[in-house]
């Protein structure tokens, strides 16, 4: 069996994506090869086929013991014979993995690194003819990796141990350069084959957002997408607990996922959400890299992440089968102050070395100065995604809610003037500067203690913008910094200083356009044009012919086939096996373990609708 012909059997594909067919090419002659592809963009086929036409077994290193179930899963369902060796196994099922597995019987066998230096895997793998080893999540042997795990360090010294080097695949979705070296260096990788297919995930509509109420815009966006799954990642588990009630007092099925709760009920409630019998997942980023649900029609950050790569991961758990997705993060001045303390609180680390420690602060808080930027830019969201992982992006993508939003620009020097003159008499007064909480109370004319402490009500300057709302202040501050006009310094203690831009408006009349997104007054969710891809009483049988198989089978709904699959199935509406096999994703197991019931299920719908044309059928997806 050649390439193309095990691409369509095995997972219905007719053609490789950008970037799979190299690596494929480049693993099967024994290269090494890096490959940097978004979540979704396809990483596992680039060493899931090389391991069915390569000799012998392919090993694969996952970071969590959740994450190879679903794919051992996953692949069994394809007619792909995997299995995994972890700690959920008792010495007797290991030993019969390990003698199956002596025989021929799995192509794939999933391993956590820490199981690498156990002895009775170390005895396996040196009888065993290993032609590939496979590194998922290659990030975490980076330092500079969002998810460093030390264990990934004991890769190179296993294959040092092992009697015959076999090929190395290095995997990862984000990767700034820093880390891609490191890849490289850390993993001894032999003149590798690098392949960076782009972070773009074009089927991901990216939005910010600073809702007045998050609970109140979180439960309408939750109820303006019913039958979708989502996930909504928050920062602490207090946040995870009060989140999760708010959504089931509401009477949305949530579930909810931190460290705080034990092993039995983390693997229960994940499996609720995966198995879609809870539709929301409210979680810290505990719930990170052991979810490989492929139906996450959105995720939603309740508050920002402390950087651009755990965001960008995080978001990108949604849409993995390229059907469309929404992402949304909510930011308010809290989130930074939250992040800061986390920061401050890894860094106490007593593992670390005092450098150790100060180079961990001073890199995550470059990276949240960052993580703020993206929060508060009238520009293009995915350009400023793409840029920050060294890609070069337009500066309109028209599928982000900076480029699709309404966006007001207005003449705000006279309250530019006001702000920064505050400022200045501030710097006259308190040469080191004021942080810009203190600015805003003073230009408010707040009578809080801390304000007449520092005589800041003796200042001319003060109350001159007391019926301007809070947060607008605050908008106008973080646009006057964006612009140049201010400066924010220190770390800790963060405090606004003007700058020599800002001479130009206070004496020489420049003038100052504001350019932000209209504000929402009536606290709805902006509608936006989707165009449906089929026609959606269709779609909607199929989803339900899903979940009954999946049910039966006792698998997840996306192992059967995923939103994608269906869309594509409900705009072809196959009524032959051989068209059926035309539809993306579905491989030759698959129709011949699935086929009939699907298939049965369009000829009836068809014949209720006769001369009913789907209007959808021949139409593609936007947002």
């Amino acid at each position: 069996m050649d390439k193309y012909a095990a691409l369509k059997q095995y997972f219905g594909h007719s053609e490789f994506r950008s970037g799979q067919e190299a690596l494929v090419d480049a693993l099967l002659t024994g290269r090494d090869v890096l490959g940097i592809m978004p979540t979704g963009a396809g990483k596992s086929i680039c060493y899931q086929l090389p391991a069915l036409l390569l000799p012998g077994v392919t090993l694969v290193i996952s970071p969590l013991i959740s994450l190879m179930k679903d794919q051992v899963a996953a692949l069994t369902q394809t007619g792909i014979p995997a299995a995994f060796i972890n700690s959920s196994l008792s010495s007797e099922q290991q030993r019969d993995v390990f003698q199956r597995a002596r025989q021929g019987g799995y192509k794939l066998i999933y391993v956590t690194p820490e199981r690498l230096s156990a002895p009775n895997f170390l005895r396996f793998a040196q009888e065993a003819v290993i032609s590939l080893l496979a590194v998922d999540e290659a990030h975490c042997v980076s330092q500079w990796g969002q998810d460093f795990r030390p264990s990934y360090l004991k890769i190179v010294e296993f294959l040092e141990g092992l009697p015959r080097r076999p090929a190395v695949g290095a995997f990862t979705a984000t990767a700034t350069e820093q880390v891609k070296e490191d890849i490289k260096r850390l993993l001894l990788l032999q003149k590798p084959l690098c392949v960076t297919t782009g972070f773009d995930r074009p089927n991901l509509y990216f939005e910010t957002v600073r809702p007045k109420s998050k609970d109140a815009y979180l439960k309408k966006f939750i109820n303006d997408r019913p039958g979708q799954s989502g996930i909504v990642y928050c920062a602490t588990r207090k946040i995870v607990e009060s989140v999760c009630a708010g959504l089931t007092g509401d009477g949305i099925s949530a579930t909810r996922y931190h460290a705080g709760l034990s092993e039995d009920e983390r693997r229960r409630n994940q499996e609720d959400f995966v198995y879609d019998r809870a539709r929301v997942m409210v979680a810290t980023n505990a719930f990170g890299m052991g979810i490989d649900k492929s139906n996450v029609g959105f995720v939603l950050h309740y508050n920002m992440p402390k950087d651009m790569e755990s965001y960008y991961q995080e978001a990108g758990r949604a849409g993995r089968d390229g059907a469309h997705a929404h992402c949304v993060l909510f930011f308010s001045e809290n989130d930074v102050r939250t992040m800061k303390f986390l920061i401050d609180t890894v860094s106490d680390n007593e593992e670390l070395s005092e450098q150790e420690r100060e180079f961990f602060r001073q890199r995550d808080l470059e990276r949240l100065k960052r993580m703020t930027a993206y929060c508060k830019t009238t520009g293009c969201l995915r350009a400023y995604l793409l840029r920050y992982f060294g890609e070069t992006a337009p500066d309109y993508c028209g599928r982000c809610s900076n480029c699709t939003g309404e966006l007001e620009q207005r003449d705000i020097t006279l309250e530019a003037q006001k702000i920064l003159s505050a400022v200045a008499r501030v710097e006259r007064q308190y040469r080191s500067g004021l942080g810009t909480a203190l600015v805003v109370r003073m230009l408010r004319g707040s009578k809080d203690q801390r304000v007449l402490q520092l005589e800041l009500d003796k200042l001319p300057t003060y109350g001159i913008m007391a019926g301007v709302d809070r947060m607008q202040i605050r908008a106008y501050i973080d646009y006057l910094v964006d612009q140049g006009y201010l400066c924010v310094e220190g770390t800790n203690y963060p405090v606004l200083h003007t700058t020599q831009r800002a001479r130009q408006v206070l004496f020489q009349g420049e003038r100052v356009n504001y350019i932000a997104k209209k504000q929402d007054t009536a606290g709805r969710i902006l509608k936006r044009r989707s165009v449906a891809p089929a026609d959606t009483s269709l779609l909607a049988l199929l989803r339900t012919v899903r979940t009954r198989l999946a049910s039966a089978g006792d698998i997840p709904a996306y192992v059967v086939f995923s939103n994608a699959s269906l869309e594509d199935m409900a705009a072809r509406q196959p009524t032959t096996m051989k068209e059926f096999l035309e539809v993306s994703g579905v491989g030759a197991v698959k129709a011949e373990r699935y086929g009939d019931e699907f298939l049965k299920a369009i000829r009836d719908w068809r014949k209720e609708n006769h001369g009913k044309e789907s209007k959808y059928s021949h139409q593609g997806m936007g947002i």
